[in-house]
């Protein structure tokens, strides 16, 4: 059988023929069934399409008849499953699948670099289609499966256009585009797609036409300005400029490792590789095992900084053994760019966009280390041919297109022998012969050599003789050294059994722990008295020296291939008892130290606080006190140590030590805006099988959707964790969820819901233990609360007796939210002088502090009540400062509400028209956001920028926009709009006193 439902229903046979379906009922099932083809269809959701008013009492044994009759009909396609229906239908048999393949197909070429193809397949794609879905009947319960395929279809329309452009098929394309852009004039990349076609089509007037037509379109019908896409594309059309520049990071960025000290040979290939760069873009080094390309690239990548002044990223892909996911290197070096927390998009292609046009028009060499495959290297790539890109791999990476290729050889004999020689030192040079036979046996690879080198640089009194028979032994069982893969893992055994029984369980150990880099006390508590076990490993190439960190230790790394075979060996069933209680005792060390760092430093995160001990750290005191002298200090360089254990606790089911860890760190997280860090530990928390665990780390995740201004999915978040939370018990949460809840509904405009979650906030706290945090929390949230519904003067109240008891405990950490929540609520009263002694007060308290979250909001209500006292200079400053600091941090509500003022101050400098794109823009976002308070004052701003450039039918728009947004009871929304409204008058009448928009005579 065959069907189509991209049209009127069809059902055809094996012959061709469409059959004649008889029955509303009869088609309509079969509609639903088509429409969720191959997944069961409850047969609930059945019942409600087949009767969308009542159903009949015997709708049951309706259903199972118009089944069966259908079944008479197309054969026994249908299937019975747990409570519903399935059809079963071939992918090429049902126009629906056809269209959805066609086009994922067509997509995926695109993305490839194939517009041909692409072209192609999207076009096979929107042949399917006859008219409108099931055009022939209405099913209500596929309104929305009708909707979201016609905006496909019209996706799909788009790419298809995009790629026959990209093809140069460019003057057959404008009929079909005019006729689709008039039937969606506000689909603005119809006239952008449009617009290409005719300018390159030498149409250029043309073009410019079709944006004048669909930007007025735009205005009259939405109110708004062409996006950013369109709008781009007329720039191109008139002059080809491109958009402004992203800011830039602070360059040069050098993240090179040291170069070996002991290097030896390979000057041919490193002045051949030094010259290439001066032509070819994208470099390759591939070869076995342990020849010695991460090496050679180093050495050449140091050669080369001259040439890369803006700097040297390197990454390790760990292509070998667990290849690091591309959207984690991504991440990393995002971050390494100044972009951190939630500016990082989640989406890949995103991120690989953000990294190119960081790099875009700068000289960087990208040095990528061990990769697995060409998918793993091609985000990574730079977009502008300034930079340059060195990439080290076992495998050739053929489908990198345009790559020059190197293959790193073993060392030629006398290459060998210098750097035994070199190593093992002179005595090798007076037994040429033995030293021959050894360089054979190793077959010139560089690990393998440097691992008999240290044989016998550790062991003066072994012969160079002795060795090489002893090589020759063992090669004859392991006659893979010069071959595959295992040819380094025969490396790293010979070389493990060549270590003092201290040497090997000390690599043992370091292999359970399965962390890529260790600071000497960590290797020192997985086995005391370490220090000739470190030295020795160091030697064999077994472990790495990577300098010295921030509190003064050596730290140390293991290659993954070297670690994957230490882990091996450690989970060997001899001794791996003692082994597990000594990695135990080593998390429980990792444990105490977070716990003792965490209570040093000030507690911001709005999240519960740290009920169980831990237990106490069998670290040398002194050590202890050196390593936590500075508790942020070492939070910041253990961070991506700690990262990483949190994640391989949870692979090996440590959930609860996991979790531990995480809410300790997650202090210096939050204290620093490290976003990124707090989701990706609560993501791999989230899946964990300890319920308390797993809805904890969903609470974090719903946190940070807060903090990034996703306010809606953060309610929904917020909601499910509290109701897990009930049910397993976890009052302490509960009681911290339900008032972040509260504050974020605060945002979506609903008050009343947030008292009532406040109250009962309270009183999980009041039945806690003290919680300082939780306590003051309440209060600033319920004042926050009222001042939405106009009940001012309880506000004042709360927050004045918040204060009191703020500076009675006598912390400015305390002190200074409490008073930016009474600046806040004062200033809404119309006490601008009382309102701005407080803010400032907060403001210099909250400088002292690490906290820059509560440093922007409080210079934020600082740069309000500025406004309103007419002080435009400081109020400026302050919002600028404010936004400065969200940016860093990546809040967006921060960002949005420090640009919408400083927009509002363009106005009253005469620079409206520069402002009305801004505000519209945080229009759209505040929107988004579904925070409707901050869109109302938005809306009522922009109506005022209107006003100033004599546009009275722009500004009518944008006010009763905003009257259809307004809550009449919203003081805040009222005040904040008559504070900033000041900015946007002239100098002249800014320095005067605004009257607050709540009192008499206000602006409204």
């Amino acid at each position: 059988m065959r069907f189509g439902v991209l049209g009127p229903l069809r059902a055809a046979g094996q012959d061709g023929e469409w059959l004649r379906l008889r029955g509303e009922r009869q088609r309509t099932l079969l509609a639903m069934l088509l429409f969720h083809a191959n997944e069961q269809v409850p047969a609930q959701r059945l019942v409600d399409a087949l009767w969308p008013d009542l159903p009949p009492k015997s709708y049951a044994s309706n259903l199972h008849t118009y089944v069966s009759r259908l079944r008479e009909r197309i054969g026994p396609v249908i299937d019975n499953t747990a409570g519903g229906y399935r059809l079963d239908v071939h992918r090429e048999d049902l126009d629906l699948l056809v269209f959805t393949e066609r086009a994922r197909q067509g997509r995926a070429a695109a993305r490839a670099g194939d517009p041909v193809a692409s072209a192609r397949h999207l076009r096979a794609a929107l042949d399917q289609w006859r008219g409108s879905p099931v055009a022939d009947l209405h099913v209500p319960a596929l309104d929305a499966d009708v909707a979201r395929l016609e905006s496909e279809r019209l996706a799909v329309f788009e790419d298809w256009v995009a790629a026959e452009l990209s093809a140069g098929r460019d003057g057959e394309l404008v009929g079909e585009l005019e006729a689709m852009v008039a039937e969606h004039p506000l689909r603005e990349r119809l006239t952008a797609l449009l617009m290409v076609a005719l300018h390159r089509s030498g149409r250029r007037a043309d073009a410019l036409a079709a944006y004048r037509a669909t930007r007025a379109t735009l205005v009259e019908q939405t109110g708004i300005e062409p996006g950013a896409e369109l709008r781009g594309v007329q720039t191109d059309v008139l002059r080809g400029d491109t958009g402004a520049p992203a800011a830039e990071p602070d360059w040069p960025i050098w993240q090179l490792p040291a170069d070996v000290a002991d290097f030896s040979g390979r000057d041919r290939e490193v002045d051949e590789l030094v010259a290439v760069f001066g032509h070819a873009p994208l470099v390759v080094l591939s070869g076995e095992p342990g020849v010695g390309k991460s090496t050679l690239a180093v050495r050449v990548a140091h050669r080369l900084r001259a040439r890369f002044p803006d700097g040297q990223l390197y990454a390790h892909l760990a292509g070998a053994t667990r290849p690091q996911a591309v959207d984690a290197v991504l991440t990393d070096l995002l971050r390494s760019l100044g972009v951190t927390g939630p500016a990082i998009p989640d989406d890949l292609q995103a991120k690989a966009a953000v990294f190119r046009a960081r790099l875009a028009d700068r000289r960087v060499l990208v040095v990528l280390d061990d990769a697995a495959d060409p998918a793993q290297v091609r985000p990574l790539l730079p977009g502008t041919p300034a930079s340059a890109v060195l990439v080290t791999s076992r495998r050739r990476l053929s489908g990198l297109v345009g790559a020059h290729r190197a293959t790193v050889e073993p060392f030629t004999d006398a290459e060998a022998g210098r750097l035994l020689e070199r190593i093992a030192g002179e005595r090798v040079a007076g037994q040429p012969a033995d030293a021959a036979r050894i360089v054979a046996a190793c077959g010139n690879l560089p690990l393998a050599l440097r691992i008999a080198g240290t044989r016998l640089a550790l062991r003066p009194q072994l012969r160079v003789g002795t060795l090489a028979d002893r090589l020759e032994d063992e090669l004859r069982r392991l006659d893979e050294l010069t071959v595959s893969d295992l040819q380094v893992r025969s490396s790293i055994a010979l070389s493990c059994r060549a270590l003092t029984p201290a040497a090997g369980d000390t690599f043992r150990l370091i292999g359970l722990v399965d962390l890529q880099d260790l600071p000497a006390w960590a290797i020192e508590m997985l086995r005391p008295d370490a220090d000739g076990a470190v030295e020795e490993l160091v030697e064999s190439s077994l472990l790495q020296p990577a300098g010295v960190d921030g509190t003064g230790e050596p730290r140390y790394r293991t290659h993954d291939l070297v670690r994957a075979y230490a882990r091996e060996l450690a989970l060997r069933p001899e001794g791996l008892a003692a082994r597990r209680a000594v990695s135990d005792r080593f998390v429980e060390v990792v444990l105490a130290l977070v716990d003792t760092a965490a209570r040093r430093l000030p507690r911001v995160a709005p999240m519960p606080d740290l009920r169980e001990r831990a237990p106490h750290s069998p670290l040398p005191g002194d050590t202890e006190r050196r390593l936590l002298a500075d508790p942020d200090a070492w939070f910041a360089t253990e961070r991506p140590v700690l990262v990483q254990g949190i994640g391989v606790l949870c692979r090996v089911r440590q959930y609860r030590a996991a979790w531990l860890i995480f809410e300790r760190f997650a202090r210096h997280l939050w204290l620093h805006g490290h976003y990124g860090d707090l989701r990706t530990c609560a993501r791999t928390l989230a899946e964990a099988t300890d319920a308390s665990v797993a809805v904890r780390a969903e609470s974090v995740l719903a946190l940070l959707l807060h903090v990034r201004g996703r306010y809606a999915e953060a309610v929904e978040s917020y909601r499910r964790c509290a109701e897990r939370m009930a049910g397993l018990g976890d009052r302490q949460a509960l009681a911290w969820v339900r008032t972040n809840l509260a504050n974020c509904l605060i945002g979506l405009g609903e008050p009343e819901e947030s008292l009532r979650l406040v109250a009962s906030a309270e009183e999980l706290f009041a039945a806690l233990p003290a919680d300082d945090l939780g306590a003051a929390s309440v209060p600033r949230t319920r004042s926050a609360a009222l001042n939405r519904l106009g009940r001012l003067a309880e506000s004042v109240r709360i927050d004045t007796a918040a204060v009191a008891q703020a500076r009675a405990a006598g912390t400015s950490r305390r002190v200074a939210p409490a008073l930016q929540s009474l600046s806040w609520s004062l200033a809404l009263t119309g006490a601008l002088d009382a309102a701005a002694d407080a803010a400032r007060e907060a403001v210099s308290l909250l400088r002292s502090t690490t906290s820059r979250s509560a440093l922007a909001r409080g210079l934020r209500t600082l740069g309000a009540i500025h406004a309103g006292r007419g002080e435009r200079g400081l109020a400026v400053a302050a919002f600028e400062e404010s936004r400065a600091i969200a940016r860093e941090i990546n809040e967006l509500p921060r960002v949005l509400s420090g640009t919408r003022a400083i927009a509002a101050s363009w106005v009253g400098e005469g620079r409206a028209a520069e402002a009305v794109p801004e505000l519209r823009r945080c229009v759209v976002q505040y929107r988004q956001m579904g925070s409707l308070s901050s869109a109302t004052v938005t809306l009522r701003l922009l109506a005022a920028a209107h006003d100033a450039l004599d546009e009275p039918e722009a500004a009518l728009a944008a006010r009763a926009e905003a009257e259809t947004l307004a809550d009449p009871r919203d003081a805040n929304a009222q005040t904040l709009y008559g504070l900033l409204l000041n900015l946007t008058r002239p100098d002249r009448v800014a320095d005067l006193p605004c009257v607050s928009a709540t009192q008499p005579g206000g602006a409204t």
